[in-house]
């Protein structure tokens, strides 16, 4: 048994956005996931909510907390699921400059095999601000650790999002255990450095027609993060791929492509918990 998650940055209100709900909408059913995290998610003051409307369309359940942004429409994280939700939680990220929008959401979800938390965040985007980066990063790690009961028993913590960060910067090594843990106790396995297609896994890609002029250059922003310590085998992402990268009836669905993973229900066994495997080539992860 495996449950599939899909993480995508949506553009909030920017571009063709009315036309490009319906892109989005069609690579979400096609991608068949069991969990949602979504980022950039728009919401309008008389209820009309992106991620309510794509919830029905998959027939999910749905956390959207209300961020109020601009002009009254919000800006924020959603988590879609399969499943029922039996908790919720949101909390605010440091922001020094002034502004509110930037959280990360949590979601008890009452998966068959075991009840999973699931984190979604959306950290700072401008190239220069890495340190504030960090600081928001090591808010959401001491989130999830305090939902962590029994690292080595439970289903660990799924934890998504457009982290505005390659996978060398300061903030994605603190939580993937290339440097000093941003929480001492906490480090997650990169899902896509275990699993992914063999390709560089680039979400931000001047090929998508939203970026033909973009001064960023190719970069993974977008990531599925397991937690660690956990049992052996639980978690395990088995495979990783980009969905969203092709327009949908002439409509480029969105700026970003989203991550899809597969992660393992299964335990391996008896045994040790699995070393820290966020350095891990695929074939060591694999053979753990």
């Amino acid at each position: 048994m495996r449950v599939r998650v899909l993480t995508w940055n949506l553009q909030w209100r920017f571009g063709p956005w009315e036309d490009r709900l319906a892109a989005i909408s069609a690579v979400l059913k096609g991608s068949a996931p069991d969990v949602v995290c979504l980022q950039e998610v728009w919401g309008e003051q008389d209820g009309r909510h992106q991620a309510l409307l794509l919830a029905e369309g998959l027939g999910h359940h749905v956390v959207v907390p209300e961020r109020p942004y601009r002009d009254g429409v919000c800006f924020g994280n959603a988590i879609l699921s399969r499943w029922p939700v039996l908790e919720q939680e949101t909390r605010p990220l440091a922001d020094d400059r002034g502004r509110s929008h930037r959280h990360v959401v949590r979601a008890l979800i009452g998966a068959p095999h075991a009840n999973v938390s699931v984190f979604c965040t959306h950290l700072e985007w401008p190239y220069d601000r890495s340190a504030l980066r960090v600081e928001q990063a090591r808010t959401v790690a001491a989130f999830v650790l305090e939902h962590i009961v029994e690292p080595e028993r439970s289903f660990p913590a799924i934890l998504c999002g457009d982290m505005n960060a390659v996978p060398d910067s300061d903030e994605i090594r603190g939580l993937t255990g290339r440097s000093a843990a941003l929480v001492p106790g906490l480090v997650f396995t990169d899902a896509w450095e275990v699993a992914g297609d063999g390709t560089p896994g680039f979400t931000w890609d001047p090929a998508n027609p939203y970026l033909t002029e973009s001064i960023w250059p190719y970069r993974r922003l977008d990531y599925v993060l397991v937690s660690w310590p956990r049992p052996r085998g639980l978690g395990r992402p088995e495979r990783a791929w980009l969905a969203g990268k092709e327009p949908v009836a002439g409509v480029q669905p969105s700026d970003h492509y989203a991550v899809v993973v597969d992660l393992s229900t299964e335990p391996a066994g008896d045994g040790p918990t699995v070393p820290a495997d966020a350095g891990m080539s695929r074939f060591e992860a694999r053979s753990q």
